[in-house]
């Protein structure tokens, strides 16, 4: 599993190689760590890498991965960018904007589409059902609306940021 790890201004690739009981190998940038990982309570970690052991807190913080983590002598915030929070910020600022198109945010499957060209829709309407990373999406009309167009059918494969309705919300 990959992942990106944002700490200030600098953002570390981060991939689990394997995983076997509290055995972890990591690599950070291309540069691999065995460590010995136990969750000790919910957010609470002992690491132990190299003989030396870390306890490592981490307290959720606003955002979609957000986090402050302690340590015994530092704190600091990390933001955790994979997949899954790529995709949910993306239909986040999807939600917040009255946008006039409807688009994956990543490649997926329709499940079910509620619309066709020319129909009236309301705020709040759902207007397509898409599946992608084992996750069924629903996204609705942000406001009042004619569709003006209709790119995809029910059981079409699309791929990331492919346009799939038009609203014309004027």
């Amino acid at each position: 599993m990959s992942y990106e790890v944002k700490l200030k201004d600098r953002t570390a690739q981060i991939d689990v190689i394997s995983h076997n009981g509290n055995k972890l190998l990591v690599s950070v940038d291309g540069k691999e760590y065995a460590l010995d990982f136990v969750r000790i309570s919910k957010g609470s970690y002992s690491i132990i890498y190299e003989n030396r052991s870390y306890n490592v807190e981490l307290i959720p913080v606003n955002g979609i991965k957000k986090y402050n983590v302690n340590t015994t002598k530092h704190s600091f915030e990390v933001e955790i960018i994979d997949a899954e929070s790529k995709y949910l910020a993306s239909r986040r600022e999807s939600e917040e904007e009255a946008d006039s198109v409807i688009s994956s945010p990543i490649p997926g499957k329709i499940v079910k589409l509620y619309v066709k060209e020319g129909d009236r829709v309301e705020e709040g309407q759902t207007l397509v059902v898409i599946s992608a990373m084992k996750m069924e999406s629903e996204f609705r009309a942000s406001g009042k609306g004619v569709v003006t167009a209709v790119n995809a059918q029910e059981g079409d494969s699309v791929d990331a940021r492919q346009d799939i309705i038009h609203i014309d919300y004027a």
